[in-house]
C-alpha cells in the first residue's frame, strides 16, 4: 500500500494539499464546526472577505482579477460534509479519526483505508480552496460558498439566506463523471414509517439466533441506483417471510441500513425459533445465500448470510405487528420506478428503501417502535408525489404511522443557458472534444439555491469518483487534473 502522504504531493498541487488537509478533519455530516472553523481560518489567512451565516455556511469572496472587474460574478459551490460508512471489519469513529487516504498501486486512484474518502464532495470543497489561493488564476468577482449538512437533507442549501449570494453564475463542483455537464437533477422528499408496540414475552423454550447479511456494496442511492445492487434489508425480509410463515420464527428485533443517500449494504435481525428447527434454520440461510449469490452473480460478489446464536431475548415483537411489518417492507418498493421516456438511460423517478431500525422501551414508556426510512427522488415533482403516496399506502395499510419531511425541489434544465453555452465551448477548445450535456438522479444543491435566486444560472461538473458513498469510493487523479484545468480555463472565460 502506498503511503497517504503521497495524495498530498499529487498535481494539481494546490488542490491536492487542501484535500489531504481535509482528510485529518473529522467532518461526517452534523460534525459542522471543526470544519466550518477550519475554512473560516483559511479565508481569513489568504486576507480575503470571510463570512458565516447563522447555521454555518461559510462564504469566502475574492476580488476580480485586473481588467474583471466588471464581469457577472461566478460562485464556486460545495458542501462540506461527506458520508461516514466502513467496512463491518474496520475500526473507525468518523468523529475523530482523520480518512486514511492512499494512491492506489496503479497510481491511477485515490481511495481509503475501508472507508468512504470523502472525495465527495472534499475534491470540490479543495478546488474551491486552491482557486482562493492562487494568485495566478484569472477570474471575475468570486465567491467561494461551502454548505453544511448536504448529505443528510441539505441543510445549508435550505436554510441559505436570500441576498446573502452576489454572483450571477454558480458552479456546483459536486458531480461525478468527467466530461458531462449537469443541467438539472432529482428532487427528494424523506419518508418515515412508525411501528409502535408493546412487546411479548417470548415463548419459553426457544433459542435465539442473530441474522445478518453484510458485504453488499451498497452506494450512492440516487447515482447507483440502476445499477441493480442488492438491498440488505429487502433481502432479509424476503429471509423473514419464508422463516416466519414455515419455521416458526418470531422476531425480536431488527436493523439495517445507515444513512437515508446510501444503499443498504448490511441488514440483521435477532429471531426465536424452537430448539429443535435450529438445523432446518440454518440450512435455509445456506440456501438463501446460495440463491442470493446466483441472483446477483457479477453484481454482489461479497454477499454473505450467516447466523450464530445469541442470548435469548425476554421479549419480542406481537405476532401481527412482526406480520404487518414484514408484508409492509415487502410490499415498498426500492430501486428504479420509473424512467425519462425521452431518455431511456436517464432514472427519472425512484425510491431507496434505506433504514430499519428498532427501538426498546426505556424507562418513561412500555412501548417500543421499528423506524423504516425510505428517499424517494424525481426529477418529476408530480412523480415524487406520487411515490410517496406508494410508500404511504404500504405502510399505512400496515398499520405504521407514515410522516413526510425534508422535501427538496428538483432542478429544471435550462439549455439556453449563457453559462452552458461558454462552459461547453471552453471544454470543447481545452479538450478538442464535446461534453455531454445531462440531468442527473441525486440531490444536488442547485434546484434549492435557484429557487432561492431567482435567473442565476447554474452548471454542475466534477472529476471522476467511483462508488460514493460506500467503502469502495475513490477518485481518478488524472481526471482531477482535467476538472481544475476546465474550472480555471471557464474562470477566464467567464
Amino acid at each position: 500500500m502506498a503511503n497517504d502522504k503521497m495524495v498530498n504531493g499529487l498535481e494539481p498541487k494546490g488542490l491536492w494539499e487542501s484535500f489531504y488537509s481535509l482528510t485529518r478533519i473529522p467532518r461526517p455530516s452534523g460534525k459542522r464546526k471543526e470544519i466550518a472553523d477550519f475554512l473560516v481560518n483559511y479565508g481569513k489567512s489568504l486576507g480575503l472577505e470571510t463570512l458565516q451565516d447563522e447555521i454555518g455556511n461559510v462564504l469566502i469572496r475574492k476580488p476580480a482579477s485586473a481588467g474583471m472587474e466588471n464581469h457577472p460574478g461566478v460562485i464556486l459551490q460545495g458542501h462540506m460534509d461527506m458520508v461516514p460508512q466502513k467496512n463491518n471489519d474496520v475500526e473507525f469513529d468518523f468523529e475523530k479519526d482523520p480518512i486514511e487516504a492512499y494512491v492506489e498501486d496503479n497510481g491511477e486512484w485515490v481511495t481509503a483505508k475501508g472507508t468512504t474518502l470523502g472525495a465527495d464532495n472534499g475534491i470540490g470543497v479543495a478546488t474551491a480552496m486552491a482557486i482562493l489561493a492562487d494568485k495566478n488564476v484569472v477570474h471575475p468577482p468570486l465567491e467561494a460558498f461551502f454548505t453544511i449538512d448536504e448529505e443528510t437533507g441539505m441543510y445549508g442549501a435550505n436554510d441559505l439566506k436570500s441576498g446573502w449570494l452576489k454572483g450571477k453564475y454558480l458552479l456546483n463542483l459536486d458531480s461525478e463523471t468527467e466530461g458531462e455537464l449537469y443541467v438539472g437533477c432529482a428532487g427528494g422528499i424523506d419518508a418515515e414509517a412508525t411501528f409502535a408496540y408493546e412487546p411479548v414475552d417470548t415463548e419459553k423454550g426457544d433459542i435465539a439466533l442473530r441474522v445478518e447479511i453484510k458485504g453488499c456494496k451498497g452506494g450512492h442511492s440516487g447515482c447507483d441506483i440502476h445499477l441493480q445492487r442488492a438491498n440488505a434489508i429487502k433481502l432479509l425480509f424476503r429471509f423473514l417471510k419464508d422463516a416466519v410463515a414455515n419455521y416458526e420464527a418470531r422476531l425480536a428485533s431488527v436493523e439495517g441500513g445507515s444513512l437515508r443517500n446510501s444503499l443498504p449494504r448490511e441488514a440483521a435481525a435477532v429471531i426465536t425459533i424452537p430448539e429443535d428447527s435450529y438445523q432446518d434454520l440454518q440450512d435455509l440461510i445456506d440456501r438463501y445465500e446460495d440463491l442470493w449469490l446466483r441472483e446477483y452473480d457479477g453484481v454482489e460478489t461479497d454477499l454473505h448470510f450467516s447466523a450464530k446464536e445469541v442470548e435469548c431475548p425476554k421479549k419480542e415483537m406481537p405476532e401481527d405487528v412482526q406480520d404487518f411489518l414484514i408484508h409492509a417492507i415487502t410490499l415498498c418498493p426500492h430501486g428504479v420506478y420509473r424512467v425519462i421516456p425521452e431518455m431511456p438511460d436517464i432514472v427519472e423517478t425512484s425510491n431507496n428503501l434505506a433504514i430499519i431500525e428498532t427501538h426498546m422501551p426505556d424507562e418513561k414508556s412500555q412501548m417500543a417502535n421499528v423506524k423504516v426510512i425510505c428517499l424517494a427522488r424525481s426529477s418529476v415533482e408530480s412523480r415524487k408525489e406520487e411515490l410517496a403516496s406508494v410508500i404511504q399506502s404500504a405502510f399505512s395499510l400496515a398499520g405504521a404511522d407514515v410522516k413526510f419531511s425534508g422535501a427538496y425541489p428538483g432542478w429544471e434544465p435550462n439549455f439556453k443557458s449563457t453559462l452552458l453555452a461558454t462552459m461547453k465551448s471552453v471544454y470543447e477548445k481545452e479538450f478538442g472534444n464535446s461534453p455531454r450535456i445531462v440531468t442527473i438522479h441525486a440531490g444536488l444543491e442547485c434546484g434549492i439555491i435557484g429557487s432561492k435566486y431567482e435567473g442565476m444560472e447554474m452548471i454542475s461538473f466534477g472529476p471522476t469518483i467511483e462508488h460514493p458513498h460506500s467503502p469502495d469510493e475513490r477518485v481518478n487523479i488524472a481526471t482531477v487534473q482535467k476538472f481544475y484545468r476546465f474550472v480555471v480555463a471557464a474562470l477566464k472565460a467567464l
